[in-house]
């Protein structure tokens, strides 16, 4: 269960990422959104799938996790941009070790009920994928899809490196 062992902004953070959180840039004439879908893979260090789910264009995911110093709940929220991997939005309880806003990357602001969001990131991931060390079950790192999918990271992967790669299959 995401709720489980959050920090004291859940409830607001969770209120405003709702459905829309993850949809990202409008969607342009190329695409109608939803009528091309990717898929959103989770890849082991020895190059096997461990989790696969499909991510229609013009919608997202955000990756869920607590922070190890804090244990407050942080988000970071993706798009499929018309096949391209986009850092959205973040979600932040505070400027604790490793987190914080740098000017020119998104636009600051604060969050209902405390922390703050980084809005408008709309920064691309360079070749679609990225690695990610995940980390214990305490912090919990997990992926939810637009659509409501759930990946539990921590639970398949804790302790390891995985890559967290949009297959466009192109």
């Amino acid at each position: 269960m995401i709720l489980r062992g959050f920090g004291r902004p859940l409830l607001a953070a969770l209120l405003l990422l709702s459905i829309t959180a993850c949809a990202g840039p409008k969607s342009r004439h190329e695409t109608k959104p939803g009528t091309v879908v990717d898929h959103l893979e989770v890849i082991a260090a020895n190059g096997s799938v461990l989790a696969r789910t499909d991510i229609p264009r013009q919608s997202g995911w955000c990756l869920y996790w607590n922070h190890s110093v804090t244990g407050d709940g942080v988000i970071d929220c993706y798009v499929d941009d018309l096949g391209k991997m986009v850092l959205h939005r973040a979600y932040q309880p505070d400027f604790a070790a490793g987190l914080g806003h740098y000017p020119g990357r998104g636009i600051l602001t604060s969050a209902e009920g405390g922390g703050y969001w980084i809005e408008d990131i709309d920064e691309p991931v360079r070749n679609n994928a990225y690695v990610l060390r995940v980390g214990s079950l305490a912090v919990n790192h997990r992926i939810v899809t637009t659509d409501g999918d759930e990946i539990y990271l921590s639970k398949m992967a804790e302790h390891t490196r995985v890559t967290i790669r949009l297959d466009t299959g192109e």
